[in-house]
C-alpha cells in the first residue's frame, strides 16, 4: 500500500516508505515545521507527497481541538503518489492534538508527545477527562513522552529569550528529534533558520539551539535503544532540477507561462478568500514577467476587472472559491456573451456558504458545468496534483486565448496546499500560442467567426477603423449591434455553444493511466483524486485484478473518444468528494452506468477507501 509503514523490515531499521504527522496548536509552527522537514526529506533524494491541514478558525483559543494544526508528509525510496494513508509517526504538541489525530495513527506506530503541555487545564480543553498518558487511551501504540517545553527552554537559556519567546522555539526541538530519528541533515534546517532571522541572529540562534537539542535527545537517551532511528533509501528519481512545488505555485507558474506563450500581459484580479488567496500573493511580485495583480473590493469587482484588461488586450484571469465564484457568475456570463477570454481559477473547499474553509472537497463540478442563468457554456479544465496544475493551467490560457471564451480552471484546498517533488521543465520546450490581434478594418464584423475556432476576432481598443461594440444585450451575429430578434437569438446561441463543443477536436484523446482499454472495470476520477486512485489501482493490478484507471483534465468538453472508452469496460466506479456530481454528467452525457464513491468530510480519500470499493466489482 501506499501509506506507508513505519515497522523496520529484516535489517532492523530500513523502511520502503513512512508517513509522519506534526499537530499542534495553530501558534505552534506546525506548518514551519512539516515544511522544514519537507525540505530536508527532499534533499535526501526521497520522493514525497505533503498535506498541510489548517485550522477554520482564525483565532480559536489555544489548547482547543478546533484551533489544531497539522503538516503530514508521506516519503519513501518509491513513487509517492498520496500523502499516506495510516500515520506511522505522530508528534502530538499537545493534548488537543493528540485527541484530533490519534484516530489516524496505525497501531503499533509511534507517538511522540510534549507532556509540558499535558496541564489539567490543557486536558480540559481537549475534552479529556483523563490523563490519556496515563489511563491506557494510548495502549496498542508506541510512546514517547518527552517534556520538549522544559527541555526547549534550558536550551534557549544562553540566548536571553524570554519564557514565552524560549518556548515559541520548541517546534524546532521537535524538528530536531524527527531529523535524528529519519536520518536527515539537519544543518538544511540551520541554514534556513540563519537566513530567515538574518536580522534577528539571537533568534536564529536560540531556533538552532533547540533544533540541535532535539538531535541531541535522539542520539544520546534511552530512545536509541528503545525506538531506533529509521533509514528510508532514496528513490530512483530522474535526473534533472527539482523544486517543491504546492499547487497554488503550480497553477501560479502556469498561468504566467501561459501568458508569455500567447505573447500577452497577465491581469490577475482577486479578492482574498482561503484557499485562493495564495495565488494572488505569489503572483504579486512578479511585475517583471508581465504579470499586474489587482485586489478588488469585492469578488464582483475582481472579475469585472480581468473582463475589462481582456476587452483591453490583456489576459484577464480572476481566482476564488466556490462561494465567491458564486457571486462572480453574472459576470463570467458577460464574458461569455462577449466572447472574451477569461481564466476563472476555482480552488474548491468544503461547503455550502461559509462551510470548511479550509478543508478540500470537489463540490463544485455543477457550478463550473452548468452554473450561470441561461445557456452559458464555457470551457472546464481540472488538474490532479501540485505539478500537472503548471501544465493544466497552460492549456487553460491556450484554450481561452484561442477560442476566445472563460476557461474554468478547477483546483481544490488539497492541491493548492499539497507539495511534491517537480522536475523543472524547459519553458523552450513549451509550444507557443501567440495571439494574433485584428488590426485590418476591411470587412470587419464584429461576430464573424473564425470558421476552424468559431472564435471571433480579438480587437484591442483605440485600433484604427475598428470601433466595435460588444456587451450584455443580445447582438447580432455579425455586425454587434443590439438585436431582439428571435432567430438571431437561436443562432448566437447555438453558435456560443458550438464553439465549446468544437474544443473537442483540439483536445487530446482521453488514455488510460492503468490498464488498458476494456475490462471488468474501471475507476474514473478528475482532480485530486489522482493519487489514491492511482496507488488503489496499482495495488489490486498488482494481485491479478482487471482494473483500469481513468482521470480526465477536459471535462467540458470531454475528450470524444471517452463514451466509447467507458463502454467498453464491464463497471465504471467514480470516486468524488463530493455526492455524486461527475457520475451524473456520465450518465447524462454517455448512458454509463457510473457507480459513485463519495465523501465530504473535508479529508483526501485514503487508498483503502477506494480498494475496499473495488472488492464488491472484482
Amino acid at each position: 500500500m501506499d501509506g506507508g509503514s513505519a515497522a523496520p523490515d529484516e535489517s532492523g531499521n530500513e523502511l520502503e516508505s513512512a508517513v509522519v504527522r506534526f499537530a499542534g496548536d495553530s501558534g505552534d509552527g506546525m506548518q514551519l515545521t512539516g515544511t522544514q522537514f519537507t525540505q530536508a526529506t527532499a534533499m535526501a533524494r526521497n520522493d514525497l507527497a505533503t498535506f498541510p491541514d489548517f485550522p477554520a478558525e482564525i483565532r480559536a483559543p489555544a489548547g482547543t481541538t478546533f484551533g489544531v494544526s497539522a503538516f503530514q508528509i508521506h516519503f519513501g525510496s518509491r513513487t509517492i503518489r498520496t500523502s499516506g494513508d495510516a500515520v506511522d509517526v505522530l508528534v502530538a504538541m499537545n493534548p488537543a492534538a493528540l485527541k484530533t489525530n490519534l484516530d489516524d495513527l496505525r497501531k503499533g506506530g509511534l507517538i511522540i508527545v510534549d507532556t509540558g503541555s499535558f496541564s489539567r487545564r490543557n486536558l480540559n480543553k481537549a475534552g479529556f477527562e483523563e490523563n490519556p498518558l496515563e489511563d491506557g487511551t494510548l495502549d496498542g501504540y508506541r510512546k514517547l513522552e518527552v517534556d520538549m517545553t522544559r527541555m526547549t527552554v534550558e536550551a534557549v537559556k544562553p540566548f536571553g529569550l524570554g519564557n514565552k519567546d524560549a518556548q515559541r522555539c520548541k517546534n524546532m526541538w521537535a524538528l530536531g528529534l524527527v531529523d535524528w530519528l529519519f536520518g536527515r541533515d539537519r544543518t538544511i534546517n540551520e541554514d534556513w533558520l540563519k537566513q530567515k532571522f538574518a536580522r534577528k541572529p539571537a533568534i536564529a540562534d536560540a531556533n538552532i539551539a533547540a533544533l540541535n537539542a532535539g538531535h541531541a535527545f535522539g542520539e544520546t537517551a534511552d530512545m536509541a535503544r528503545e525506538f531506533g532511528s529509521f533509514v528510508v533509501p532514496p528513490a530512483d528519481i530522474q535526473p534533472g532540477t527539482y523544486r517543491a512545488l504546492t499547487g497554488a505555485e503550480g497553477v501560479a507558474m502556469g498561468l504566467v507561462a501561459g501568458a508569455r506563450l500567447a505573447g500577452l500581459h497577465l491581469l490577475f484580479t482577486g479578492y482574498p478568500i482561503t484557499p485562493a488567496s495564495a495565488l494572488l500573493h505569489l503572483l504579486a511580485p512578479l511585475k517583471d514577467y508581465g504579470v499586474t495583480t489587482f485586489q478588488a473590493e469585492d469578488e464582483i469587482a475582481a472579475v469585472c476587472a480581468a473582463i475589462g484588461g481582456s476587452y483591453a488586450g490583456a489576459l484577464g484571469v480572476t481566482s476564488s472559491s466556490g462561494p465567491g465564484i458564486a457571486l462572480k457568475t453574472e459576470a463570467i456570463g458577460l464574458a461569455i456573451a462577449t466572447e472574451l477570454p477569461l481564466v476563472v481559477v476555482n480552488s474548491q473547499r468544503g461547503g455550502p456558504s461559509t462551510g470548511l474553509p479550509t478543508k478540500t472537497e470537489q463540490s463544485d463540478l455543477y457550478q463550473a458545468i452548468y452554473g450561470r442563468n441561461a445557456d452559458s457554456p464555457l470551457a472546464v479544465v481540472a488538474c490532479h496534483s501540485p505539478g500537472d496544475a503548471y501544465f493544466a493551467a497552460i492549456e487553460a490560457c491556450r484554450l481561452a486565448v484561442k477560442y476566445m471564451t472563460p476557461v474554468m480552471f478547477l483546483t481544490d484546498g488539497y492541491i493548492s496546499n499539497a507539495a511534491e517533488p517537480w522536475l523543472i521543465p524547459d519553458f523552450e520546450d513549451h509550444e507557443p500560442f501567440p495571439v494574433t490581434f485584428r488590426t485590418d478594418p476591411e470587412g470587419y464584423q464584429v461576430y464573424a467567426r473564425d470558421p476552424e475556432t468559431m472564435a471571433r476576432a480579438w480587437v484591442k481598443p483605440g485600433t484604427p477603423g475598428l470601433l466595435h461594440r460588444i456587451g450584455g444585450i443580445e447582438k447580432h451575429h455579425l455586425t454587434g449591434d443590439i438585436s431582439y430578434d428571435a432567430d438571431n437569438h437561436q443562432e448566437m446561441t447555438d453558435n456560443r455553444l458550438n464553439k465549446i463543443l468544437g474544443i473537442a477536436k483540439d483536445i487530446p484523446a482521453q488514455a488510460v493511466d492503468q490498464g488498458q482499454a476494456g475490462g471488468r472495470v474501471a475507476v474514473v476520477g478528475w482532480g485530486s483524486t489522482y493519487g489514491p486512485i492511482s496507488r488503489a489501482v496499482s495495488n489490486k493490478r498488482a494481485q491479478g485484478h482487471d482494473v483500469s484507471h481513468i482521470h480526465i483534465r477536459h471535462i467540458r468538453p470531454m475528450p470524444p473518444n471517452l463514451g466509447d472508452l467507458l463502454k467498453s469496460y464491464d463497471a465504471v466506479i467514480v470516486p468524488e468528494m463530493n455526492t455524486g456530481q461527475l457520475v451524473t454528467v456520465l450518465r447524462a452525457e454517455y448512458l454509463v452506468d457510473a457507480k459513485p464513491l463519495n465523501k465530504v468530510n473535508g479529508k483526501p480519500f485514503r487508498i483503502v477507501e477506494i480498494e475496499d470499493a473495488l472488492k464488491a466489482w472484482l
